[in-house]
This record gives structure tokens, sequence and C-alpha cells, in this order.
């Protein structure tokens, strides 16, 4: 009994702890110290910079670009405004079009030193007002360099960077870092970002080299989320920011975001009233405290081997070489052993329950994963971001849920283990999960792997019961196991494993593997299992918040297993243990219904719809490319009588969307003109009508082009094959000149958006409070396709 409750103490107390530790700080008022960082005075800029929705090109940005110039010249920061065409090619994609910098530079003592950076973006997606994403950032940065200059002249200047065009492919530091000569000028950089409305900050990205940076921002922060971890990760996913610009120019510096609430990303809701102030707080005081150390310092952080490091608890961060790994697991190692040694001397550890714990561990693992991935399938949410609403919407009972499934699965394990006899039981209860994610959609290839690894486990692990101490070793020796792959393989990521591992390997020796029941041995392991588990808890959270893939999460069901088994394995006579596991998994399963068949559409969070007019030579269409068809949705598409199915226009997306027959309109198509130039080369110029923001192409090329530039931006040969094309603020037009050494030809299907609805169209009728628009919706977009020879 005293063990349960130890257990129930420990789980309590954790997942509080874990509550506690994601919570915003209090934002400081706009009367706080002038050399503090105020949210409160921040505000003022996100309130105006986040009034409407202002995309790269639109007279709505250029506002917010005159109101930064106005702030920069209070703050004595002399800003001049970098006017630039500029083009990014990446991943199939080519974007470009004409941005707005806003630069100021706060002097230092020493001009000729190397500069620090801040840096933000200011344009926002069409549609949202962008308070978080990167108004917080934009207004941040202000309030920074404002607190700087309150605590007197920094030892080196420091450049304020306010980009234009990053949701349109980074293209505002592409042009900086291209072209601007103050760019050769900066030493370190910081760039503030936002996917979400809310969170702690986390420093998640930092330049090559980082030894010294880390050093820094060590020594620095202030109540820091940061880890070498979330870096590795950035590192290998398909996204970026500014500082991807900066970072390829081989410029030290630090990358933070805050990623909670992300229903709000890019999403009309992104107001300032519901941007968690809290966050923006958060933020601004670590980029200052960072900002403050390396603008005052004698000389920028210098560039040394990457480290290990992680936040621990408060402000502190532990970082280290990664061959210090091995010593971390070395030490581990030994108080494993030591464990092991006096259980062995007790009679109180045959090798074999060694065996059984490791299976039992990683039952924990695959039937968690198992049970996860389900769980995501039978929410009944699609795949992509719009079709993630769903569960973003009601983001804290779908984690709720997880962690329900999460624990059950940690308890199934252990009681199995404990109890034994569960062969069967807990084969085919694997075998069930794994399967019946097939019943909610295609088949389920790898629900059904993780569904049978999970059976094979249980019929090789619980068969008779195995001892506390075997068990326990069993499940430290495969933590050990994993941790050192790790440390070989990707030596950032080991600590995840390492540190909690060393820890209960503590407990364990201390405890000779748990098997010491008395209250201080009790209170040592639930204090050992609250802090370590609270401190993976963050990391869950982080892969919950950063990943929509909750059988990731599995891992840490399986890290948490290294200090909770000893609690939470019953003795061989125990009763009860297999069915409160059993109820903790039913409960969640449960929770997952909840989010399944309860609407979370409201006001606060509405379901996101997306409609424009698209008119091309010979036809109009009202579509819809938003996942799902809302009652409001389907009447807007049927209003001129048409029928709504699903097609495909290739010069917007791949896939079909929905859509229906229109009346037509007066817009002004777009022209595709086609010429051979006197020089022998050729040039496609695609004129789109009044009052277009952007062109998009999809171009086939049935022959190789040589010398291939954009609005005269080189582009390099053009193999054939499909190459697609996103131009911003388009005054000009998009002119694509090229060479061809062969005859040949090139079919272009082109589309322009104009952010408004036709004139002459019906009108749109009013959205209900619970449906919002989203992106580009309720534009007019002009389309053609052309083929041209030569």
């Amino acid at each position: 009994m005293g063990r349960t409750i130890a257990l129930v103490v420990c789980l309590a107390v954790a997942f509080l702890l874990g509550w506690a530790q994601e919570r915003t700080p209090t934002p400081l008022p706009a009367d706080a110290p002038a050399t503090a960082f105020s949210a409160g005075r921040a505000m003022a800029d996100v309130e105006i910079i986040a009034k409407v929705p202002h995309p790269i090109g639109s007279p709505a940005n250029a506002a917010v670009r005159d109101h930064l110039v106005a702030r920069m010249t209070a703050l004595g920061l002399e800003p001049q405004v970098q006017r630039a065409q500029v083009l990014r090619q990446e991943r199939g994609w080519i974007a470009g079009g004409t941005v707005e910098n806003v630069i100021g530079v706060l002097p230092g003592r020493d001009r000729a030193a190397p500069a620090v950076a801040l840096m933000a973006h200011y344009d926002s997606v069409p549609g949202s007002p962008g308070a978080a994403d990167d108004a917080a950032g934009t207004a941040a940065a202000l309030e920074i360099v404002r607190a700087i200059k309150a605590r007197g002249q920094p030892a080196r200047d420091v450049i304020v960077l306010l980009t234009d065009g990053e949701e349109s492919g980074l293209l505002g530091a592409q042009a900086f870092f291209d072209q601007h000569p103050l760019a050769g000028r900066i030493g370190f950089l910081l760039n503030m970002e936002a996917r979400g409305g809310g969170g702690r900050a986390q420093m998640f990205q930092t330049g090559a080299g980082n030894a010294g940076t880390i050093d820094l921002f060590r020594k620095s922060a202030v109540a820091p989320v940061a880890s070498s971890l979330t870096v590795f990760l950035y590192e290998h996913m398909p996204n970026d920011t500014d500082f991807s610009v900066s970072k390829a120019k081989g410029v030290a510096g630090l990358n933070y975001a805050f990623i909670g609430s992300q229903f709000d990303y890019h999403a009309p809701t992104s107001t300032p009233a519901n941007l968690d102030q809290g966050s923006l707080q958060h933020m601004g005081a670590q980029v200052l405290a960072a900002t403050e150390a390396a603008a005052f310092a004698a000389a920028l952080p210098a560039k040394g081997p990457n480290l290990v490091y992680a936040n621990t608890f408060g402000d502190h961060i532990l970082a280290y070489p990664p061959p210090a790994g091995w010593a971390v697991l070395g030490l581990a190692a030994a108080l494993l052993a030591a464990g092991v040694a006096q259980a062995r001397r007790a009679r109180a550890l045959p090798w074999l329950d060694m065996l059984k714990g490791a299976g039992a561990g990683l039952y924990a693992l695959t039937f968690a994963a198992a049970a996860f991935r389900l769980a995501r399938k039978a929410t009944g949410a699609d795949f992509g971001f719009l079709e993630q609403h769903h569960l973003l919407a009601q983001a804290g009972r779908w984690e709720v849920a997880l962690a329900l499934l999460g624990v059950g699965a940690l308890l199934l394990a252990a009681a199995a283990a404990g109890r034994g006899r569960m062969r069967l039981a807990g084969a085919v209860l694997a075998l069930a999960v794994g399967a019946a994610g097939s019943a909610f959609g295609a088949p389920d290839m790898i629900g059904l792997a993780l569904g049978g690894i999970a059976a094979a486990l249980a019929l090789l692990s619980f068969g008779r019961p195995t001892g506390l101490a075997g068990g326990w070793a069993g499940v430290l020796a495969s933590g050990l196991l994993a941790a050192a792959a790790l440390q070989v393989a990707a030596p950032p990521t080991a600590f995840l494993a390492a540190w909690p591992l060393a820890l209960a390997a503590l407990a364990a020796a201390l405890t000779a593997l748990g098997v010491r029941r008395t209250l201080p041995f009790l209170a040592l392991l639930a204090l050992a299992g609250a802090l370590g588990l609270s401190w993976l808890l963050a990391f869950a959270h982080g892969i919950y918040q950063g990943l929509d893939q909750p059988e990731m999460a599995a891992a840490v069901v399986w890290l948490a297993a290294l200090l909770l088994w000893p609690l939470a394995q019953p003795g061989e006579g125990q009763k009860g243990a297999r069915m409160a596991a059993m109820a903790v998994i039913l409960l969640g399963a449960f929770a997952v219904g909840v989010v399944r068949l309860d609407p979370p559409w409201t006001a606060r969070h509405p379901q996101a719809t997306h409609i424009a007019y698209y008119v091309e030579p010979g036809r109009a269409l009202r579509i819809s490319d938003a996942p799902g068809l809302p009652d409001w949705t389907r009447g807007v598409l049927a209003a001129d009588g048409g029928k709504v199915e699903k097609i495909k226009l290739p010069a917007l997306r791949r896939s079909a969307l929905w859509a229906a027959k229109a009346a037509p309109v007066a817009t002004p198509p777009a022209s595709a003109e086609f010429a051979r130039q006197p020089d022998g080369s050729y040039r496609l110029h695609i004129a789109p009508p009044p009052g277009a923001r952007t062109i998009m192409l999809r171009l086939d090329a049935k022959a190789r082009l040589e010398d291939a530039a954009l609005n005269g931006l080189p582009i390099g040969p053009l193999a054939g094959g499909t190459a697609r094309i996103a131009w911003e603020a388009p005054t000009e037009g998009l002119a694509l000149t090229f060479r061809a050494p062969s005859p040949g030809a090139i079919e272009v299907a082109y589309s322009t958006v104009i952010d408004q609805w036709p004139a002459d169209a019906k009108p749109l009728p009013a959205r209900p409070a619970d449906i919002m628009a989203f992106g580009t919706s309720d534009a007019t977009i002009v389309g053609g396709a052309r083929r041209f020879t030569w």
C-alpha cells in the first residue's frame, strides 16, 4: 500500500511541477524600470502592427513599415528602408518578390567592432493579423533596443533588422544578407519567431560551432527552455526561419520562438487580444539578457565544437562537450552495477528477471506507441495543418487523453511483469490496439507492426512473475544500451536518456534496486521519480506541440519507466494493479472519444474555411481548398447554381479541391506573352491584372533552359521537368528569360491573387461566429494556361 501511495504522490507532484514549469511569467507593465523588458510597453507596438493582416506587398504592410520607421527614428536608430528584388530556391520551389526591410543601428563605443543584430519579420501571412508571428518579435526587438540604450552605450553597434517577406520564403533576410553592406558587419545575431500564440519561448537553434554561444546563453539565460535535442531535431526538419539565412552565411547566434496555442498560428485569431503577453515577456526577457551580454562584452563568443546542453531547473543549464556524455553513461553504469551487486548478494535478483524486465519496459514503449497512434486516428482528424485544427481547438483535452494513455501503458507493463501470467492477455491486447488503427482508414502497417512487436514482448516477458530488483535492473540496462547507442549515433540527443538514467541508477543503488521498503527509501524513490518525470514532461509537451506524431511521445513513456518502475511494479501478491492500469487506459480512451465526438468549434476557436473566386479564359469557378465542407462553404460554392465537386487546378495545387461553376465576372485577365529577344534569348512575361499581389506559376519545360533568370535574377539552368514559382509584390509582372540550345516547348499554368472578392459577384454571406476565413480566403484568383514553342 505504501508503494501505491508513493506512486500516486509521485505522479501528482510530477504533473504539477510539469504544469508549473510550462506557465509563462507575469508580463511587466508599461511603467516597469527603463532597463527591464516590458511586455506592456511592447504591446503598444503589437496593437498597431497586428491591427489587420499585412502580407508582403499590401497597403497594410506599407503602413506597418512606416510605423516602424517612425518608431526607430524616435529611438535614435536612423532607420533606412532596403527595397530590393530577391529570390530563393529551395526544395523544388522558387520564391521571389520585392521586399522592404527596415534597418536601424544603435551606435556602440567601437563602431568598427563586429555588431550584434536583433532580427524579426514584420510581414504577416494573408488573412492573419500576425500578433504572434511576428508582430511579437518585431515589437520585442524595439523594446529590447530601447532597454539596451537605457543601460548605457554598448561596446559595439546593435543593428535592428526587421525583415519583410519572411512568410513568402525568407525573402527579406535573403535580400539583406546578399545585398546590404551592413550584413558583413554582423558577428552575432538573435532572431525572434513564433509558431503559435502562447507558451514559454524556446531557444531552439544556434549557429554552427556553438560552444561560445552556449556559454554566453548559459550565463545570461532567464528561466530558459533550450536543449541540443531541439537543435538536432530542427536541423533535420523541413522548417526554416530568417535565422536559416544568417546561419548559412556563417553568422553565430540564437533563435527563439514560442509554439503554444498553435490554433492561432497563421490564423485570423492571431490578434493582440489573443496573444499571451506572458509569452512575449518570457521571450523578450531572454533575448534582452543575451543581447546585453553580447553587446556589452569586450569580445563576441568564440566558435568551438557544438556542445550538448539542456536546461535542468530554474535558470540552470548543464552543458558539456559531446565526449563527456560517456562519463555520464559511465557513472550510470557504475551505479547500476552497484545496485545489481547488492541485490545479487541479497539473492533478490535472478538474471532471467533482468531479461524479462527489459522486455516489459520495451512493451511499455511499443504498446504506448501503438495506443498513441490509434488515438490519433480515432480522433477523426486527418493529417495536415488545417486538418489538425480539430485537435488544436481542443489542445488541452487532447493532451490529457494522451497523458492518460501513456501512464496507463506504463502501469500495465509494470503490473504484467510483477503479477505475471499475462502472456496471452498482454499479446492479444497489443495486437488489438495495433490492428484497430486500420479501422479508421487505410490499413495501418506501422500500427500493426508496433502491435506485433508488443505482442511478442508480452509472450516473452509476462509468464512467471518478475522480481522487482530484476525487473527494474532490466529496464535500466535496456536504457543504458539505448543511451549508449544515442551517444554513438547522435551525441546531442543522448542526454535525454542519460540524465534520467543516471538519476534512476542512483536511486537504484541507494535502494538496492527498489526492494528496500521503509518510508525513507519510498520517499527517495518518489522524489527521484517526481523530479525526473517533471523534467521529462517538458520534452513530452514539446513533442506534443512540435510534431503531429504522438507515437513519438512513447519514448518519454519508456524513459519515465526508468524512474517510476520501482513504484509502478506491484508485488506478486498485490491485487488490483492490472485493473487500475486498464482503468487509466479506458479513461484515456474515453477522453479520445470526447475529442472525436464533441465539436470544438467556438467563437474563440472557429472552423477554418477558404473560399475564392477563380477566373480563367472561358470559365469561372467558386473554389475551396480547406478540409471539410461545412454548410456555409457548400452554400457559397453553390450560390450560382453550380454542382459542388472535386476538381484539379494545377496552377494552384497538386491535389483536388472543392469547386462549382460560377457566374462570369468582369475581372481583367492576366496575360502571358512569349517572344524571342534580339540577342537570341527568349522572354516569357506574365502581366497580372490590376491589384494582384501574388503570381504563381507551374512551368513544365520540354527542353533544357540555360541562363534562366526571373526578373533579371539568375536561377541557373532548368534541365526540363516542372518548376513551381511564387512571386510577391509583382509591380511590373514576372519575366522569365532563358536561352535554349535546341528546339522545345514550355507549358505554363499561372494564377494571380487579388485580395478581394469580385465587386460584381454575389456578395459573400456573413459567416457564423464559429467559422472563420483562413489564408487567402475571399480573394479573386485569375488564372490561365499557355503553351509556347520555339
